[in-house]
């Protein structure tokens, strides 16, 4: 398996952002590996009440849209720290959708999935996003992968994922006003506490090196587990690797 990707623009590149990057300092590093975007439409009524009311769901061509994302991390330590035993390489499994907040587009997420405990309570703590306790199992399959999930979470609603996917052609970035740069050219995720309170923790990355995808679906029930029907996803998308940069939440409601 590729992991060396080139890609063109270096991460001090900001031309493709849509807002400056933020004055303080960044706070994490990561490194995303193998990641598949698998999106469909949703019923936005259903969707409405599953998002806090703070923010404002966002459409493409009319739609509403909800994400199925497996991916592994790597390289995953806070500034300035080497990275800690258990909590700098897994695999992660997110449930999401796309909202506006005073203006700014960002990810709203229902799951996070990982395997690392420590990293689980750490991320529910300081950044107030919905991490759920998972077995994960990530393996190579020649250039696509296949991917297991089974949400342990004590106390939370059952969910488990089984898939094979991979690229299927060339490294294309999404260019403005499509479909896929709407669902990936992201730069900032949005959570809102018990309390009401909104989030926002800012990051950065190079443009997404997106290619089309294939995906076998043996069994989701992710979305079921948070009360949203997502069928058949009607939009892959394949990227291999993406160094990102991540800010530390800040309130967004004062």
């Amino acid at each position: 398996m590729r992991y060396n990707l080139r890609v063109s623009a270096p991460l001090d590149e900001v031309a493709h952002r849509p807002w400056p990057l933020p004055r303080r300092p960044w706070v994490m590093r990561q490194v995303w590996h193998d990641l598949l975007f698998a999106h469909a439409p949703v019923d936005e009524r259903a969707l409405r009440a599953a998002v806090p009311a703070a923010l404002e769901l966002e459409r493409f061509a009319g739609s509403t849209w909800l994400g199925v994302v497996p991916f592994r991390m790597s390289g995953v330590r806070l500034r300035g720290l080497p990275p800690l035993p258990g909590t700098h390489a897994f695999p992660e499994l997110n449930l999401r959708t796309y909202v506006r907040h005073r203006g700014v587009p960002g990810v709203f997420f229902f799951a996070l999935e990982a395997p690392s405990w420590l990293a689980v309570r750490v991320a529910r703590r300081a950044f107030h996003l919905p991490y759920f306790d998972a077995r994960l199992r990530c393996t190579a399959q020649g250039e696509d992968l296949a991917y297991e999930h089974q949400r342990t979470q004590r106390g939370a609603a059952p969910a488990a994922l089984r898939v094979r996917y991979g690229p299927r052609g060339p490294v294309e970035p999404a260019r403005p006003g499509t479909l896929e740069h709407f669902l990936t050219e992201r730069y900032c995720l949005f959570a809102v506490s018990p309390a009401g309170r909104v989030w926002r923790a800012d990051i950065h990355h190079r443009p997404w090196p997106l290619q089309p995808a294939a995906a076998e679906f043996e069994l989701d029930t992710l979305p079921a587990a948070h009360g949203l029907d997502f069928g058949a996803p009607t939009h892959l998308r394949f990227a291999r690797r993406l160094d990102v940069r991540i800010w530390a939440p800040r309130r967004d409601d004062r």
